[in-house]
């Protein structure tokens, strides 16, 4: 006999029991999260056993609300957002219960960073160009390839990889998606060093790297369709993340505004304004979104957030220089840095300016975000394609 999922209110009694059994100020870090997790407190949406209870999702901030207040510690999301947003949920939808009960609790206390291999050099914006190969060996998989702008690399334990496994039938019928062994021989990570001077992302070459059929996510040939639903949680994960109001990069530019009267001008006023309604209404979208994936799975609404989020945070970038003047010149560290996060807030206005730029590529270029919302959304006609029927080893590389 199935039980009905907890409410709001049976969540906080639950975090309140929880607590009590776990006083934040006495319980290693680690152990707590670990006791959270199998308690059901950590995706309340997802199933028990599982991190969650099989409550709505949009019960998951008031649960997080009440950890906060009591001092809990977090699993600092913004260092295994890759994990949180696109590993956990591709697992979720594809892998098999062995996979999820390996995977998703060490993902999400952070004991295990995750990366994506999807881009290559030759497949960025089409992605199901892409030419590493994927050759079955009895149980296992020999991999070989190239892969690039892969954020987090240097610190990860796993990586979520699309290969291609059928050469002979077209791009989006021949791929096939795995979990990598980031530590596994064969796997090499190279820094890419960035505008910003820093070495954010990574090249990763994959020879003769040996995959078990275990770690296959989805059927043999399945993993365009397995990607899709990585891509379409990876927009929502960047372009529809929940903020309070003034919170982000439009928060930075107004205290700036409030705090430096000497740097008002009347365009940039004018400037600001318009910045600070355009910023409201795409948090106030984006948390109608969230509303909507409670009761479904993220769609292509997700890639007009994030398309807004890039466009946005290059726009605010630019104003703060232009009200700083030669003193939005300076940058802070030139220094080859590895961060294992991206912080726009807490870093100089010249790497806000210098780092926004790469929000219109990652996470999909604006320029295919409005191929998607004009086909998906708006209906519009699609583009002429004639390389749909032919086999990719055809196709002109």
């Amino acid at each position: 006999m199935s039980t009905a999922p907890p409410d709001a209110e049976e969540l906080q009694r639950r975090v309140a029991a929880f607590l009590a059994a776990h006083d934040p100020a006495e319980t290693e870090r680690l152990d707590f999260l670990r006791a959270r997790f199998d308690a059901g407190l950590a995706w309340v949406h997802y199933p028990e056993g599982l991190g969650g209870l099989g409550a709505p999702v949009a019960l998951q901030h008031g649960v997080d609300v009440a950890f906060h207040r009591a001092g809990a510690p977090d699993n600092h999301p913004e260092a295994i957002g890759i994990g949180l947003g696109m590993a956990a949920p591709t697992i979720l939808a594809f892998g098999t219960e062995e996979q999820k009960r390996r995977f998703l609790r060490p993902l999400w206390t952070g004991e295990e960073v995750w990366c994506q291999l999807f881009s290559e050099p030759g497949a960025g914006s089409d992605l199901a160009a892409l030419g590493t190969r994927a050759v079955r060996d009895g149980d296992s998989w020999t991999v070989t390839g190239q892969k690039v702008w892969t954020s987090m690399a240097h610190e990860a334990r796993w990586a979520i990889l699309v290969t291609r496994t059928d050469p002979d039938v077209p791009k989006h019928r021949g791929m096939t998606y795995f979990v990598c062994d980031m530590h596994a021989p064969g796997v090499e990570v190279r820094p890419l060093r960035q505008i910003t001077g820093e070495a954010e992302f990574n090249e990763v070459f994959l020879t003769d790297v040996a995959i078990p059929d275990e770690h296959r996510l989805g059927e043999v040939g399945e993993g365009w369709r397995v990607a899709t639903t990585t891509l379409m949680n990876e927009r929502v994960a960047i372009g529809g993340r929940a903020a309070p109001r003034e919170g982000g990069m439009i928060g930075v530019v107004t205290g700036l505004w409030r705090d430096r009267p000497e740097l008002r001008t009347p365009g940039g006023h004018e400037e600001l304004l318009k910045l600070w309604v355009q910023a409201e209404a795409a948090r106030l979208t984006g948390e109608r979104l969230r509303q909507q994936l409670a009761v479904g799975s993220p769609g292509p609404e997700g890639s007009a957030a994030k398309l807004a989020f890039a466009r946005l945070n290059q726009q605010i970038s630019g104003l703060e220089l232009e009200l700083l003047g030669s003193e939005g010149l300076r940058y802070d560290d030139w220094t080859m840095r590895r961060p294992t996060e991206v912080d726009f807030t807490r870093r100089s206005p010249g790497y806000r300016y210098l780092r926004a730029k790469g929000n219109s590529i990652e996470g999909g270029t604006s320029e295919i975000l409005r191929n998607i919302i004009a086909e998906r959304v708006l209906g519009l006609p699609g583009e002429i394609r004639v390389d749909k029927d032919v086999p990719w080893k055809d196709l002109p590389k």
